[in-house]
């Protein structure tokens, strides 16, 4: 298909990715979403997870904590609280928050006699796995 997007990451410490495009796949709220270029106007709420998208027909990745994301005039905004490109994120850091989620987890629902955030420990560990999951395309 003929046509590009202009894709910007944007986070509260930076522009975390600003590019074009030739597509783009978002971790929506209520599942992925597929981005081509004139594409119609939207926002759409973001979950955690990967932002897929193609330069030069080779698929890439991003990971994204949540957010959301605008589409307007051939330009796609997300954004995130974080996002890290696989070769950014910190691989022994990801796996010791995967270890601490996994043992918050364990301990039930008390945790030195505090109730413990089962939401959050979730949230946590899903973070941990979709960074993870990224560093997995850091090589191709």
């Amino acid at each position: 298909m003929a046509g590009s997007l202009t894709l910007r990451v944007i986070t509260p410490a930076r522009i975390a990715f600003d590019q074009t495009v030739e597509s783009v796949r978002v971790p929506g709220a209520d599942g992925d979403l597929g981005i081509l270029p004139r594409h119609a106007n939207m926002v759409a709420a973001l979950d955690t997870g990967l932002m897929r998208y193609r330069v030069g027909g080779k698929e890439q990745v991003l990971y994204v904590s949540g957010g959301f994301c605008e589409v307007r005039d051939s330009t796609v905004r997300v954004v995130t609280e974080a996002g890290e490109r696989p070769d950014e994120i910190d691989e022994e850091r990801a796996r010791s928050a995967e270890r601490r989620a996994r043992e918050r987890l364990s301990q039930g629902r008390v945790q030195e006699g505090e109730p413990l955030d089962i939401l959050r420990a979730e949230a946590s560990l899903r973070r941990a796995l979709m960074r993870l999951r990224a560093r997995e395309f850091r090589s191709e």
